[in-house]
């Protein structure tokens, strides 16, 4: 058996390529624990902050933790999602996000890479 335990003030903070208005932070990473395949980052939006159009490296989910963000896919269809929602793209997937509310939020951002 094999584990990890990341606590809230643990977090690794990152620059995200492409992201504006945003505190992105790094909770579990693949190598950690049995060379598995997921990240998983939680990022802090301000109002209005968020990321512009680009494909999807891997496989993601996107789980709205606080407030609301709207994502873009590449097909031109737009979602609000709310506390609670989330939304699951393939690698590949064009997408953008963006704070649209008036509060600052809250996404966990899980990626889940291909066995090498």
């Amino acid at each position: 058996m094999s584990y990890k335990v990341t606590r809230a003030n643990e977090s690794v903070p990152y620059e995200a390529k492409g992201h504006f208005d945003v505190r992105t932070t790094r909770l579990h990473n693949p190598e950690e624990v049995n060379d598995g395949m997921c990240v998983l980052g939680l990022s802090h939006f301000l109002p209005g902050g968020g990321a512009g159009m680009a494909p999807a490296n891997f496989e993601l989910i996107y789980y709205i933790v606080e407030g609301e963000m709207t994502v873009e896919m590449d097909d031109g269809q737009k979602y609000c999602l709310k506390k609670g929602d989330s939304v699951h793209m393939g690698k590949g997937t064009g997408r953008s996000s963006l704070n649209t509310g008036i509060t600052s939020s809250q996404m966990l951002v899980i990626m889940i890479k291909p066995k090498a």
